[in-house]
C-alpha cells in the first residue's frame, strides 16, 4: 500500500477497506482461524482486522507493529484472541509503543529478544522461532 514498489490504492486508504481487504484474503485462501503474523507497517493491517474479525483468529502474533496506538485500550480489552507479542530489545520505537497498547489485550504473552532490533525475526531468528513455536504449540 504505497510501500516499498507497490503502488497506492484507494481500496486500503481506510481502516474499512484494509479489513475488508484481509477478510477477502482470508476467504478466498479458505483459512478457518487461522494465525495472524504481523510485523512492522503491515499492523496498519492486522490490528484493525483484529479488532475487527478477532474472532475468527485463532492466534495473533504482532511482531512491533505499527497502527497499534490509533486505537482506545477499551477496545484491546473487549478481545479474547490468545496473542504472542514479540519485539527485539534494541527496537527503541515501534517495538515498545505496540506493547504499551497491546498489553491491554486479556490473553497476550509478551517475547523480547535480547540482541535483536526492530526486525527481531531477522536478528534472532531461532529465539524467534523458538518463541512462536512454543506459542503454536500451547494453541494446541
Amino acid at each position: 500500500a504505497g510501500h516499498g514498489d507497490s503502488p497506492t490504492s484507494d481500496t486500503v486508504a481506510t481502516e474499512q477497506g484494509r479489513v475488508a481487504l484481509l477478510d477477502h484474503v482470508l476467504q478466498e485462501l479458505a483459512l478457518h482461524r487461522p494465525i495472524l503474523v504481523s510485523p512492522s507497517m503491515s499492523g496498519r493491517f492486522a490490528v484493525p482486522f483484529l479488532l475487527a474479525r478477532g474472532a475468527r483468529l485463532a492466534g495473533f502474533v504482532p511482531i512491533a507493529p505499527a497502527g497499534t496506538r490509533d486505537h482506545a485500550p477499551e477496545r484491546y480489552q473487549q478481545l479474547q484472541t490468545p496473542t504472542l507479542i514479540l519485539y527485539g530489545d534494541g527496537d527503541t520505537g515501534l517495538g515498545p509503543r505496540a506493547l504499551q497498547s497491546l498489553r491491554h489485550l486479556p490473553r497476550h504473552r509478551v517475547a523480547m529478544l535480547r540482541g535483536a532490533g526492530h526486525a527481531c525475526y531477522v536478528d534472532r531468528p531461532q529465539d524467534f522461532h523458538r518463541a512462536l513455536l512454543a506459542f503454536l504449540r500451547q494453541l494446541g
